[in-house]
């Protein structure tokens, strides 16, 4: 059996960390030919040291500056940029890229495997988010295969293995609800950094985790649901479900319901991702339904996650909207994150720029950075006018 070159775009990331673990456990199938990080520099060292990848990307070339000996020693080549993360999604040596990077920085290396032709194993949901239209439409052109890396996306594929999309009912994405789930407006208003990385279930990075706590994270993933299965929003659900052990459900029209089960491991997901159609045999927690005794479901509220509603709300629009939701809450979580404003104000932010923005189609990546930037714009001043 051939090894499988596989280049991670995020590398020093939960995704890529967790990516690592399954190609470290399985070096006869995996072989890492490509590590690519924004800027944590002692980690992509250490990452190229261990799997002693061919290139290493950086997104500044000064990150590199001080380390250029000890990253020849591991024999690899040094890139950086946006062109070098774009040649590393392309190049002709990578079998599978792992598109794990955080927010609307993946889209251009996303199209770039697309356009390659790749086998796309994506973890990075906003490139579906701000350009689901034009990604599809690269993919269906080029034959570009999409594995969604998500936990509810990649149950929802794995559902409707073998199944007539034709006859889906509705797909369900379960929730955990994150740290707030049983919090009221006042009390989230001023929620601590800290409480809203406390994710209950979960282990991933701070921005994903807070999108978790808002519920907006949830949002983002009934767009992109309704871009890789293409199915009308109306047929997207979501439920709240607190054991994170149902990680999502396809109901079809004879009523017969599938769902994907697990341990909340990353891990999951990603392997298969990487060896589909294959399953590999993973040492990870096994799920006990004795242990368990029960899972529950509950409806979401929007009243007290609007972020929530207006992720719904830019699945049917689409377009510049779309583009304008992912942009205004990245900027306005990295605020949260540096304490520049209070958690209530996170949705404020965004419902605000959302309310400047005019609706327009998004059909070129000229289209989308063009409503990503002037989005950021308004963002940046509505956050400095409601600072804490």
């Amino acid at each position: 059996m051939s090894r499988k070159n596989i280049v991670i775009l995020g590398s020093t990331g939960s995704i890529g960390q967790n990516t690592l673990q399954v190609i470290e456990a399985f070096p006869e199938r995996f072989n890492v030919l490509g590590l690519a990080a924004a800027k944590n520099t002692e980690l992509l060292l250490e990452q190229a040291r261990k799997f002693r990848p061919k290139y290493c990307c950086l997104m500044f070339e000064e990150s590199f500056r001080g380390y250029e000996a000890q990253f020849k020693e591991t024999g690899c080549e040094l890139l950086w940029g946006k062109e070098g993360y774009k040649t590393l999604a392309s190049m002709n040596e990578a079998d599978i890229v792992v598109s794990s990077m955080v927010g609307a920085a993946g889209l251009i290396p996303t199209i770039s495997a697309v356009e390659a032709g790749k086998t796309v194993a994506l973890a990075n949901k906003e490139s579906l988010v701000i350009g689901g239209e034009l990604v599809m439409s690269i993919a269906k052109r080029t034959g570009a295969q999409i594995f969604p890396v998500d936990s509810e996306h990649s149950a929802v594929f794995q559902c409707l293995n073998g199944e007539d999309k034709a006859k889906i009912h509705n797909i369900i994405l379960t929730a955990s609800g994150g740290p707030f789930w049983d919090r009221s407006l006042e009390e989230m208003e001023n929620a601590r950094v800290e409480d809203a990385l406390n994710h209950p279930n979960w282990s991933m990075g701070a921005k994903i985790t807070v999108d978790s706590a808002t519920m907006m994270n949830k949002g983002l993933e009934v767009i992109e649901a309704r871009w890789l299965f293409d199915v009308d929003v109306e047929k997207i659900k979501v439920l709240i479900h607190r054991q994170s052990i149902v990680h999502s459900m396809v109901e079809f029209k004879d009523g017969a319901i599938m769902a994907q089960l697990g341990s909340p491991d990353m891990r999951i997901p990603i392997a298969y991702a990487l060896s589909w159609p294959e399953r590999l045999a993973l040492e990870v927690k096994r799920v006990s339904f004795t242990d368990i005794a029960r899972l529950t479901f509950e409806q979401p509220d929007f009243e007290r996650f609007p972020l929530l509603r207006l992720g719904y709300e830019a699945a049917k629009r689409g377009g510049s909207y779309s583009v304008a939701l992912n942009a205004a809450n990245e900027l306005a979580v990295e605020a949260y994150l540096a304490r520049r404003i209070r958690f209530g104000a996170i949705q404020k932010v965004v419902s605000g720029v959302l309310e400047k923005i005019e609706q327009r189609d998004c059909k070129s990546l000229d289209e989308i950075l063009y409503w990503d930037s002037l989005a950021r714009l308004y963002a940046e001043d509505m956050i400095g006018r409601t600072e804490s």
